[in-house]
């Protein structure tokens, strides 16, 4: 079931009674190193969090990634595939990947500079012959759809929240809504300039919500979205937003993980009030990798 309106939303969830009985967390993770990491002007035409003026370090962005692999592997095994030189920025694979069980997903990418990645063999061969997924290609149809960049994804409840905007169309949050067998999925507007839900929105582990609401067109959807998470919702300012702090992950039951900058960028309170529910903060520094308008949660493809 796909719906578009707050109330339509609502009334779904009081009406199938979705219980939260699938796994939250994934199995494993994989990454893609960044090699020649660069900034690529047609990315950075629809992506506020990049300034080509502000040219990241290549080595630098390389000992950062190294290190958010190995820290990621104290909570599930994590796989790297080596980046590849004509993909600059191609250091964000949740957005070309992504996996259900028995599935590896293929997103379509909206710049042909990120459509590089989809066409990977090795990343396909992997999955296809070596863990014997079924893959679903979405790469070569007539729609955007840029998987777990677009598509933030509650796994426990099997419902997706799918921010619409240059980046996602309607016809590509159909395909990710059969493609990842979800029980519903919720489809509203992105406010004007933010490019990807997974900047805005954040569902930990099933049973918390990091929101910030400036980055959703009409409040309203955004209040909607954490009425199913109620006293299990917090809300992020706009200057918290742009720090990343929403572009965060939950790989084991009990941390979630950002970069450093979000990190900071959070309160004592709110800081205390994860604690609270039952989460620890893992950090690691990507201040070169976030110059291409990503972070933490963005390098992840979890595999489940």
């Amino acid at each position: 079931m796909i719906v578009t309106r707050p109330q339509d939303f609502l009334d779904a969830v009081a009406t199938r009674a979705i219980a939260a009985d699938l796994p939250a967390t994934a199995q494993a993770a994989f990454l893609i190193s960044p090699i020649d990491f660069s900034l690529a002007a047609e990315s950075a035409s629809d992506n506020r969090y990049m300034d080509l003026g502000d040219a990241p370090d290549p080595l630098r962005a390389l000992a950062e990634h190294a290190e958010l692999a190995r820290r990621l592997a104290e909570d599930v095994p994590v796989t790297t595939f080596p980046g590849d030189p004509l993909a600059p920025d191609g250091v964000f694979p949740n957005n070309a990947f992504a996996t259900a069980p028995g599935r590896l997903i293929v997103g379509r990418m909206r710049h042909a500079v990120r459509r590089r990645e989809t066409s990977r063999a090795d990343i396909r061969a992997w999955f296809e012959r070596l863990l014997g997924r079924e893959v679903v290609d979405l790469s070569g149809a007539a729609l955007v759809a840029e998987l777990t960049g677009s598509l933030v994804i509650d796994r426990a409840r099997g419902i997706g929240y799918c921010g619409l905007g240059e980046r996602c169309d309607m016809a590509g949050a159909r395909a990710m809504h059969e493609a990842f067998g979800l029980r519903l999925t919720y489809c509203f507007e992105l406010a004007e300039g933010e490019y990807h839900t997974n900047v805005v929105l954040a569902i930990l582990a099933g049973r918390v919500a990091l929101i910030a609401e400036s980055g959703f067109r009409d409040s309203a959807d955004a209040r909607a979205i954490a009425s199913l998470y109620p006293d299990q919702a917090l809300w992020l300012g706009a200057s918290q937003k742009a720090a990343f702090a929403a572009n965060a992950i939950c790989l084991a039951g009990n941390r979630v993980w950002m970069s450093e900058r979000a990190a900071r960028a959070l309160s004592e309170p709110q800081r205390t009030w994860l604690g609270e529910q039952g989460f620890s903060i893992g950090s690691t520094p990507l201040e070169q990798i976030e110059k291409a308008g990503g972070s933490l949660r963005c390098c992840v493809a979890e595999i489940f």
